[in-house]
């Protein structure tokens, strides 16, 4: 029970890596907030945390939108009074050519994945700063340090997420805050359904075949499953990694080495 008495808030909790980290944070004794759009998948994690036996909160919130992060952040405050860890887990996908990519999509892309991880972090820092203690850990990618054919916007949001994660740590190690990103590869989510798809139709492959192509490029023989991302981000919210502020941590299997 490592994080007993601590706030966590996970954006995106209601699938995927989201729910995992939700449920892997109340595994180790935090009380959860849910931040997510999707009521229905919301519900299903609280439901799962509660069953964990910690406390827990919705809240419908759209990472786009900055009044949203903002009353995330004040209802995370009120209800528990206290704000320990933020997860910024929301993040989306749309594959395309180079010479397909519309402003339209390139400004939905780093607005969700990029310009969100930025805004919730300086929602939850003010509270974060006045107790002298905090952890951030947002989801970069592999995309973030590697590139790609059809997924420029993609690549290109994760890599701020990289920078946004080292600019963060420096301006805020002095006041107790460490902020880390993890690195994820190839994982079995319903991201990873529409990965298949689009990318499978770019490149002439089924979604199943294109799957298959990818499992196969991995040193540890697997796809990666949501719990392998949460135990690491566990770790990086919990004292263990009190030494480790600024890092992006790569979970991808082996696939890449730096």
């Amino acid at each position: 029970m490592e994080l007993s008495g601590q706030v966590a808030i996970v954006t995106g909790a209601g699938r995927g890596i989201g729910r995992a980290t939700a449920l892997e944070l109340a595994t180790m004794g935090a009380d959860i907030v849910v931040a997510e759009l999707d009521r229905e998948g919301a519900e299903r994690t609280a439901a799962e945390v509660k069953g964990l036996g910690r406390r827990v909160s919705v809240v419908r919130t759209d990472v786009t939108s900055r009044t949203d992060l903002t009353a995330m952040a004040d209802r995370a405050r009120a209800e528990f009074g206290h704000i320990d860890i933020l997860v910024n887990n929301a993040g989306i996908y749309r594959a395309a050519l180079p010479l397909d990519i519309t402003e339209e999509h390139w400004d939905a892309i780093m607005n969700a994945n990029a310009k969100a991880v930025f805004f919730a972090s300086q929602a939850v820092l003010p509270t974060m700063v006045a107790q002298k203690r905090g952890a951030i850990v947002s989801l970069a990618s592999m995309a973030g340090k590697v590139g790609s054919r059809t997924n420029l916007p993609y690549n290109a949001s994760k890599a701020a997420v990289i920078s946004i994660t080292k600019s963060l740590a420096l301006a805020h190690a002095a006041d107790g805050i460490r902020v880390n990103c993890v690195c994820p590869g190839f994982v079995e989510t319903d991201m990873w359904t529409l990965v298949s798809r689009e990318q499978g139709t770019l490149l002439g492959l089924s979604p199943e075949d294109f799957t298959e192509q990818r499992a196969t490029q991995v040193p540890l023989g697997r796809m990666e499953h949501p719990e392998d991302v949460a135990k690491v981000i566990g770790f990086l919210a919990s004292d263990r990694a009190g030494y480790m502020t600024g890092q992006a941590i790569n979970v991808t299997g082996g696939l890449i080495m730096h």
